[in-house]
C-alpha cells in the first residue's frame, strides 16, 4: 500500500476545559492521531471518555489546552473560521429543527461558506448541490419540508448539506443516535462507501460498535482516563484494547464473534462440539441460558469427571439434531427448545 499524506494530524494534543482562576480539566492526551482522505474512522469508548470534546477540538470549536492540530498543511487555531469552514462540514447529534425550511434550501446551506451572506447559487454550486443529493440518495424527498422526515431521513440530509460544503473532512457527532436499526445500518453503509467514492476523510463518534468493527477503516478507542488507542479494528481486538476499553461486570466481549456477552453465573461448564450457523446460535442461546462454553481440549475432557456436560450439534435448519451427554448417559433432541429444557 502506498503512504498517505495526512489531511489532519495532532502533536501531542491535550483536550479538557477551563476551569477558571487560570486552571484547567485535562480529559485524554497527549494525542497523536493522523486522518487521511479517503478513510472513515470511528471514534468509539464509553460515555463521558471525552469523544464529543475530542470532537469539538478537532473541528475548531473548542481550544485545545496543549498542543497542535495541523489541517491541511496549516495550524487549525491560525485559520480563520471561513477558512475552516472550506476545510470541515460538522454534523452534530441534536435533532434538526428547521422550522419550515424545504429538504433544498436546507441542503443548499452547505454552500454558504463560498456564497456570502447574500446566498446566491452559481452553477457550479448547483451542480455542487445535485452531486450532493445524489450520492446521500436524497432526491427522492428533495420537495418536501424538514418536519415531515423520519429521523433517518432527516439525518440523510444533513449528511448532504455537509457534503454540498464540499470539504476535504466531514465530522460527525453520533449521527446514528435517533435512527432505528435497519436506518443505522443504511447510514454507516452510506458513511463507508462515501468515504471511498468521493476520497474524503470521515470522523464520526458512536455506540454502534458491531457495525463500526465492519465498516471503519480504523478505530480511534478512547478510555476513561484519558488513553486513546488507535489502529485497524482488527488489531485492536486481537491486542485485547476493545475488552479493556469495555469491560464491566458481568459483560464480555467475545473476540471470536465481535460482540459482547453477558455471563450469568451460577451454572456449569458446557462442551459444545460442531460447526455451522446451527453450532453458532447453540452457543448464544446456552450463554443467554446462564451457561459458559468449555473450551476444553478432547484431552482434557477425557480425563474430567463423568459429570462433564457435552453436546454435539449436527446437521442444519430443520434436520438440526442436538445430542447430550450427560452423566454417561446420551439422548438426541430435534429442536432447540427441546435440548435446552433437557439441561
Amino acid at each position: 500500500m502506498e503512504a498517505q499524506t495526512s489531511l489532519l494530524q495532532t502533536s501531542a494534543l491535550a483536550i479538557g476545559y477551563k476551569t477558571g482562576k487560570g486552571k484547567s480539566k485535562v480529559i485524554a492526551g497527549p494525542l497523536n492521531l493522523e486522518l487521511h482522505a479517503g478513510q472513515l474512522v470511528c471514534l468509539l469508548g464509553p460515555n463521558g471518555c471525552g469523544k464529543s470534546t475530542l470532537l469539538r477540538t478537532i473541528s475548531g470549536l473548542q481550544q485545545p489546552l496543549k498542543g497542535e492540530i495541523i489541517l491541511d498543511g496549516a495550524v487549525l487555531n491560525k485559520l480563520k473560521p471561513a477558512q475552516v469552514a472550506k476545510k470541515i462540514s460538522l454534523v452534530l447529534t441534536d435533532k434538526v429543527s428547521a422550522g419550515n425550511l424545504d429538504v433544498y434550501s436546507l441542503i443548499s446551506l452547505g454552500r454558504y461558506p463560498y456564497s456570502g451572506w447574500l446566498g446566491i447559487l452559481t452553477e457550479q454550486d448547483k451542480h455542487i448541490i445535485e452531486q450532493a443529493i445524489k450520492a446521500t440518495d436524497t432526491g427522492a424527498f428533495i420537495g418536501r419540508k424538514m418536519d415531515s422526515l423520519s429521523d433517518g431521513e432527516c439525518q440523510k440530509v444533513m449528511l448532504a448539506r455537509a457534503m454540498a460544503q464540499d470539504t476535504p473532512l466531514i465530522i460527525l457527532d453520533e449521527p446514528t443516535a435517533h435512527l432505528d436499526l435497519p436506518s443505522r445500518i443504511q447510514l454507516m453503509r452510506l458513511l463507508h462507501q462515501l468515504a471511498k467514492e468521493t476520497n474524503k476523510a470521515i470522523l464520526l463518534s458512536t455506540h454502534e460498535l458491531d457495525l463500526a468493527l465492519q465498516v471503519a477503516d480504523q478505530i480511534w478507542l478512547m478510555r476513561n482516563g484519558g488513553q486513546l488507542d488507535a489502529g485497524l479494528p482488527e488489531e485492536l481486538v486481537l491486542n485485547g484494547a476493545f475488552q479493556h476499553a469495555f469491560e464491566k461486570d458481568g459483560i464480555v466481549f467475545d473476540a471470536a464473534s465481535g460482540t459482547f456477552n453477558i455471563h450469568y453465573s451460577g451454572k456449569r461448564d458446557i462442551k459444545v462440539t460442531g460447526e455451522g450457523v446451527a453450532a453458532f446460535w447453540t452457543k448464544k442461546a446456552l450463554v443467554r441460558n446462564g451457561f459458559s462454553i468449555s473450551s476444553a481440549t478432547t484431552h482434557t475432557l477425557k480425563s474430567a469427571t463423568t459429570h462433564t456436560l457435552k453436546v454435539s450439534v449436527s446437521g442444519e435448519g430443520p434436520d438440526t439434531l442436538w445430542t447430550v451427554q450427560k452423566n454417561n448417559e446420551s439422548a438426541t433432541y430435534t429442536s432447540l427448545r427441546g435440548f435446552l429444557q433437557a439441561l
